[in-house]
């Protein structure tokens, strides 16, 4: 590569000198006031939920959260992996639910500092609610020595919807819970919630598809599969029920998450 000419400059003249300084020493003050990318979102009155976006997350599963919230005008706030690093206890618990989407959990785990999922952990022992879906209820599990986790799930880890082991990765499958029909609901690569709470789906198979109980004074639900889908990703495989169906669904587990209601269950 070629190197580019340097451009000659003329010299400034003492007042252009001391107009540049009052300038810079201005904008200096402004940055230093002003909000950076990496401050953790401050909470305001009237925004109960904090929704994660940091790496790891799946992108459309961070909108399709979004405009589920927005359909039920709900007020949220969202946090990158930096922000959520730079959060407190108290910060968090400011908060009444944290939402963790679908994506990577692993990548999700490697994201976050020892200190924050323990700090997330504590906020959630102390009353904060959680809504783990798909990614969000694996890193919600007791990941030991193998991941990073919040631990919610004492002495429980939670393995992979049994479609996994005949080599399907996404599918179509029927939720079914107690005194309602089935609906079928978009799954990729989510986890069986055996082990924990009280089951208020089933997949096919009978293992627990969406579960729901308290972690300390907090409110946890756990969802394997994607209700909150857009249409774009159920053209991806055959769903019967209707995206409004099952975006409907969603939109009742996180105001259970965030109300801390029971859910009828098995």
């Amino acid at each position: 590569m070629s190197a580019s000419p340097r451009l000659a400059r003329p010299r400034a003249g003492l007042a252009n000198r001391r107009a540049c300084a009052i300038t810079h020493a201005a904008l200096v003050g402004l940055l230093a006031l002003a909000p950076t990318a990496c401050d953790p979102p401050a909470p305001r009155a009237g925004v109960p939920i904090l929704l994660f976006a940091g790496n790891g997350t799946s992108p459309e599963d961070v909108a399709a959260v979004e405009r589920i919230l927005d359909d039920g005008q709900v007020g949220y706030a969202t946090a990158t992996s930096r922000q959520l690093n730079r959060m407190s206890t108290s910060q968090l618990a400011a908060y009444r639910l944290v939402i963790v989407p679908g994506g990577n959990f692993i990548d999700m785990s490697a994201s976050l500092a020892p200190r924050t999922t323990a700090s997330l952990h504590d906020a959630v022992q102390g009353g904060l609610n959680y809504l783990g879906i798909c990614a969000g209820a694996f890193l919600a599990d007791d990941g030991g020595s193998a991941y990073n986790s919040v631990d919610l799930t004492p002495g429980v880890r939670f393995g992979f919807y049994s479609a996994e082991r005949r080599g399907i990765r996404r599918a179509a499958v029927a939720v079914t819970g107690v005194g309602a029909p089935s609906l079928e609901q978009y799954w990729e690569d989510g986890p069986e919630l055996t082990g924990w709470g009280a089951v208020v789906g089933k997949y096919p198979d009978g293992t627990p598809a969406v579960v729901e109980g308290t972690s300390g004074r907090g409110w946890v639900v756990l969802v394997g599969v994607h209700p909150e889908a857009p249409e774009a990703w159920r053209r991806r495989v055959t769903v019967t029920t209707p995206a409004s169906v099952a975006n409907a669904y969603a939109g009742t587990l996180i105001r259970a998450a965030l109300t801390r209601t029971w859910l009828p269950h098995y």
